[in-house]
């Protein structure tokens, strides 16, 4: 793994935004769990309420059935049956309790793939208020951050990931994207902990 570099670009700036990816009880037990997301929920915690009127949260929210769905995701959830909303108690989808409590003022985006850049919304919203920075925390590392991650590169986002808090249920996958935005994306994606982000954001 290449060597710590912190934020190259130097202290974050009011056009910063906290997008905290997935965050759900979905992802904190079940059939998806990943078992690092209660690990670094405190960390996740401390970033949100330290900013939680710059911060925004997605939801992954699968379909309501099986049928719903389209192309590939289709034959995905045919694999997962059980995870379809109609199959699950509706709290599932939920944020985790202690991030759920800072909406409003933190706001909440819904999406149904793993990117949230698929639709426009979001970038809408972000360009409406102004932000060219995004601190990206979440589940998973390796899935959903991933594609928040490069989306966020693609449309010119300054993309700072406090790599303390983000997880996946493999450390291998979750290792091997750590070493791949230092390595390749190093002009582009600062990886830091989560308390240089904090003592940088003034």
């Amino acid at each position: 793994m290449a060597a710590h570099e912190g934020l190259r670009h130097g202290h974050l700036g009011p056009n910063t935004l906290h997008l905290c990816i997935d965050m759900q009880q979905l992802f904190a037990e079940g059939p998806w769990e990943t078992p690092w997301l209660k690990r670094v929920l405190p960390v996740v915690e401390e970033l949100a309420n330290a900013r939680p009127d710059c911060t925004l949260f997605t939801r992954f929210m699968p379909p309501a059935n099986v049928a719903e769905a389209r192309g590939m995701w289709r034959r995905y959830y045919e694999h997962w049956p059980q995870m379809v909303r109609e199959a699950l108690p509706p709290e599932r989808t939920e944020l985790m309790p202690s991030l759920a409590r800072l909406v409003p003022p933190a706001e909440v985006l819904d999406k149904d793939v793993y990117s949230p850049w698929v639709a426009p919304e979001l970038h809408r919203r972000l360009q409406e208020r102004g932000v060219d920075t995004l601190v990206i925390t979440g589940a998973e590392t390796d899935v959903c951050v991933l594609a928040a991650v490069l989306g966020a590169v693609d449309l010119g986002y300054r993309v700072v990931v406090p790599v303390d808090a983000i997880c996946s249920s493999s450390d291998r996958t979750h290792d091997a994207l750590l070493t791949l935005y230092r390595e390749r994306f190093g002009q582009q994606i600062e990886a830091v902990r989560s308390e240089e982000v904090l003592r940088a954001w003034t």
